[in-house]
């Protein structure tokens, strides 16, 4: 009998692109490329923090490069990318909410949510791909979305809305570039400790209303998104594309 042969994990060979690197979720998956084997260069705003993440991924013997950009310099950006890649992997990371109830949004409110979590990952995902799909190798774009991009919440309009553009993107982006053996999918996450998370997760009660529409009641941890990045990054997942993988703990479940 012969038995089939499971697909491989590791990423030798490879160059990842991923924005936000310098902390948190960004900086797991960064962490999680370069230990299966990846070449992986770190974006993000701030040039100490980038240089401190690589210098740490350096010595355990991973290759990494930290490109400080900010990513809604279209131009720089463009110009950056386009000189350090091409790239097989692209983690779109960066991103920011800013929870308001509608009468309070302000039309800054909505350029600031909308310019990061949509354009910018619009305009790199097309930088990339279009190297990606030069060099004809396929590759993988991951979009980090969230559980808010298959719900609603409240005081989530701004996010909830970013978020379903980014899913909308995604599906159409996997059919565009899918002759082209490049896959698009997203990840979702539910409510994850980070630096950013963790003062509003200090509050009992708002940590309660979290944990209750959480099937395995708790939330997240950085670590518990990296596996995904993995999988959806390598030929784990070559069959997989346009999809949402949702590391949620059961949220849209309900």
């Amino acid at each position: 009998m012969i038995l089939p042969t499971s697909p491989s994990f590791r990423l030798e060979g490879r160059t990842a692109l991923v924005t936000g690197a310098s902390r948190g979720l960004g900086l797991a998956m960064a962490t999680a490329l370069a230990e299966a084997g990846a070449a992986v260069t770190l974006v993000a705003r701030s040039a100490d923090d980038l240089a401190a993440v690589a210098q740490a991924m350096q010595a355990r013997g991973w290759a990494a490069t930290a490109l400080p950009l900010d990513i809604l310099d279209r131009e720089a950006t463009d110009r950056a990318v386009a000189a350090a890649g091409p790239f097989d992997i692209l983690v779109n990371n960066a991103g920011l909410n800013r929870p308001l109830l509608l009468q309070d949004i302000t039309e800054a409110d909505y350029d600031v949510v909308y310019d990061l979590n949509v354009r910018a990952t619009l305009f790199l995902t097309k930088t990339v791909a279009y190297g990606m799909k030069a060099q004809a190798r396929g590759g993988s774009i991951i979009n980090i979305s969230s559980q808010m991009g298959h719900v609603g919440g409240p005081r989530r309009t701004l996010y909830c809305g970013a978020k379903h553009a980014v899913e909308g993107m995604t599906k159409a982006l996997a059919w565009e570039f899918g002759p082209d053996r490049i896959r698009v999918n997203t990840i979702c996450p539910t409510f994850i400790e980070t630096d950013m998370s963790r003062p509003m997760l200090a509050d009992p009660a708002f940590r309660d209303f979290v944990t209750a529409r959480i099937a395995l009641g708790r939330v997240g941890q950085i670590e518990e998104v990296m596996g995904a990045a993995i999988f959806l990054a390598s030929d784990a997942s070559s069959l997989v594309t346009g999809s949402a993988i949702m590391v949620d703990g059961g949220w849209t479940a309900a």
